[in-house]
C-alpha cells in the first residue's frame, strides 16, 4: 500500500502514500474514481472470463461425449447489438465520472476562495532535483518568502477551510508534484503555468514524489508537505519572512561562506548572499531535511554534504569546493545558526 518509513534526527515520519487513504477532498474524488473504474473493470474481466472458462469446460463435455459439433451462426444482429451497445454505454458512464472527477479537483480561481475561507497561494519551482517555494499570499496578506523541499500548509479546523493553491512552474525540464493523500499529480513544464490545489484537516507530514523522470536524480526529488495547526503555520511563516540573525559566535563562519562562490548560487537574506540559482537558505535549519528529503538536516549531514555533495546526490548541480577541514567546520557552524 505504499509505506515509507523515514527518519531523522528529531523525528520518525511512517507516512501512507496510498492513494486510498486520502486526506483532502481532491484525494477523496480520485479514490472514489479509482474504485468505481476497478469495479467497472473488475466486473468485464469476470464476465469475460466466465463465459470463456464455461465455453471450454462445455466444450471439452461435447467432444467427450461424442456429440455432434452445435449449429454455427453467423451475423447475429442482437449479439453484434450487444457488444457494441454495452461498450459505449460503459464508456459513456465513464466519461461522465471521470468529468465530474475532474471538475471537483481542478482549481478555481485563487481570487474567488470559499466564503469564509482563508486561501494560502504558493508557486512551485521544480528544479533538477529539489523544489524552490514561494509564498505569495494567506489570508489577505501578502507575504513574497521564499524556501524550499519543505512545503508548509495550514490545516482547517473549527469549520474555516484553508485551501492551498498552487501555481507550478519549471526552471528546466517536466516535473511533476504529486502527494498522493493531497491530490494527484499535476506537471510543471518549462515555458508554461499549470495549477493545482488542495486542503486538508490532517495534521502531520505529508511525503510525495516528483512523478515525470527529470534526469538521474528523480528517484531522489522527494517532496514533504507539512500541514500545520493554523496558529503555528503564522509562526512559522512570520519567522520566514525574517532576514537571518547574526550570532556573534558565528562571525568567522560567516565571513568563511560569504568568502566562497556559494553567495552566487545561495540567497541568506539580510548579506550579500543574494543568489537565486540554489536553495535559499536564510532559515536552513528550519527544515528537518537536506538534498530535497535525502538526508537528515543533522551537523554531521550537512558537514557531508558540504564536503562533497556528489557523493551524496551524485549528479546534482553543487559542486565539491574541496573545502578545507577549518572551513568546512565554520561554514557547518554557521549554517547552523540560521533558523
Amino acid at each position: 500500500m505504499g509505506l515509507l518509513l523515514f527518519a531523522t534526527t528529531d523525528e520518525v515520519v511512517s507516512q501512507n502514500l496510498s492513494v486510498f487513504s486520502p486526506a483532502s477532498p481532491q484525494a477523496e474524488s480520485i479514490r472514489g474514481l479509482f474504485v468505481l473504474v476497478l469495479a467497472i473493470t473488475g466486473g468485464i474481466f469476470l464476465i469475460v472470463e466466465g463465459v470463456l472458462v464455461y465455453s471450454l469446460l462445455r466444450s471439452r463435455r461435447r467432444a467427450a461425449a461424442g456429440e455432434a459439433e452445435p449449429p454455427q451462426v453467423y451475423g447475429s444482429t442482437p449479439i453484434e447489438l450487444a457488444w457494441t451497445a454495452a461498450p459505449l454505454l460503459i464508456v459513456f458512464v465513464l466519461f461522465l465520472v471521470v468529468a465530474r472527477t475532474e471538475w471537483e479537483v481542478r482549481p478555481g480561481p485563487e481570487d474567488q476562495p470559499p466564503p469564509g475561507s482563508q486561501p494560502l497561494s504558493v508557486t512551485v519551482i521544480g528544479r533538477q532535483w529539489w523544489w524552490e517555494y514561494v509564498y505569495e499570499k494567506y489570508d489577505g496578506r501578502e507575504w513574497h518568502v521564499t524556501t524550499a523541499n519543505e512545503l508548509h500548509v495550514p490545516a482547517s479546523d473549527d469549520g474555516v477551510p484553508r485551501p492551498v493553491y498552487l501555481t507550478l512552474k519549471s526552471a528546466d525540464v517536466i516535473h511533476s508534484f504529486w502527494v498522493p493523500r493531497l491530490a494527484g499529480k499535476t506537471d510543471l513544464i518549462p515555458g508554461r503555468v499549470n495549477r493545482t490545489w488542495f486542503q486538508t484537516a490532517e495534521r502531520g507530514v505529508f511525503l510525495g514524489q516528483c512523478a515525470e523522470f527529470c534526469g538521474t536524480q528523480h528517484a531522489n526529488m522527494l517532496l514533504r508537505v507539512v500541514a500545520d495547526e493554523p496558529a503555528e503555520f503564522e509562526r512559522w511563516l512570520a519567522n520566514e519572512a525574517k532576514p537571518a540573525v547574526d550570532e556573534p559566535a558565528a562571525a568567522a563562519g560567516k565571513r568563511a561562506f560569504l568568502a566562497q562562490s556559494c553567495v552566487n548560487c545561495h540567497a541568506v537574506r539580510g548579506t550579500p548572499a543574494r543568489g537565486t540559482y540554489a536553495p535559499d537558505l536564510t532559515h536552513l535549519m528550519s527544515r528537518k531535511t537536506l538534498a530535497s528529503g535525502m538526508v537528515a538536516n543533522s551537523a554531521e549531514e550537512l558537514r557531508r554534504w558540504l564536503a562533497d555533495p556528489q557523493q551524496v546526490k551524485p549528479g546534482c548541480l553543487m559542486p565539491s569546493f574541496k573545502l578545507s577541514d577549518r572551513d568546512l567546520d565554520l561554514i557547518t557552524g554557521y549554517l547552523r545558526t540560521l533558523r
